[in-house]
């Protein structure tokens, strides 16, 4: 296959929207979910976001980024006032009303309601989760990091809560998110399913790969 090759001058030349779509599908396939908040005055919030990242088993902490801040960033707000918010997979039934969700509503409409995706509060957590999800999170703020090179803030949050379906929790606590049907993205608007190839038990040196 012919590559061509495109600088740090070329990726400048580029139109700004174009930049981005190339740019955003370079790193591969990426987590997509979904992020529910409410702030103090009950109002919801759900939003996707492609940068979901974990940061750590012990604790669990899973991090995002949040564009700059120059408009309003009701997902960031309400974190912040709260410190709660859920993740939520995306799948085959709801990566359109997921989609949705990134149109700049005002925030007085909740995008569960402009979507048509259901607010769902479980075991008094105080953000909504997704009802449609079928693997649900519930994290409690733990660390705001701004980033100095182009403004964006990383989110890290620690999960206090999870909801997977029991069956797809194998015996040594793999998670088979591609049996809850957890679709994967690139770039900004492309959805994939995935197939497993393998598993492949803990690399050790000189000995070769061995599928589990």
């Amino acid at each position: 296959m012919n590559s061509k090759h495109i600088s740090s001058t070329d990726l400048l030349a580029m139109e700004q929207r174009y930049r981005a779509a190339f740019i955003n599908s370079l790193g591969g396939f990426k987590s997509v979910c979904l992020i529910g908040t409410k702030n103090k005055s009950q109002q919801s919030n759900l939003a996707i976001f492609n940068s979901i990242v974990h940061i750590g088993a012990n604790p669990a902490l899973i991090g995002f980024i949040v564009r700059p801040d120059s408009v309003e960033r009701h997902t960031l707000e309400n974190i912040l006032e709260t410190n709660y918010y859920t993740v939520n997979h995306l799948n085959e039934s709801n990566y359109k009303q997921a989609h949705q969700t990134s149109a700049r509503y005002p925030r007085e409409t909740s995008e569960f309601d402009a979507s048509g995706l259901t607010e769902e509060y479980l075991n008094q957590f105080h953000a909504p989760f997704v009802k449609e999800s079928h693997i649900k999170l519930g994290l409690e703020l733990k660390n705001k990091v701004d980033l100095s090179i182009n403004g964006t803030i990383l989110v890290i949050g620690q999960i206090v809560d999870v909801y997977v379906p029991e069956n797809t929790i194998e015996n040594d606590g793999f998670v088979n998110i591609e049996k809850c049907g957890t679709i994967t993205g690139s770039g900004l608007d492309a959805y994939y399913k995935t197939n497993k190839i393998a598993r492949l038990a803990y690399a050790k040196p000189h000995i070769a790969p061995i599928v589990l």
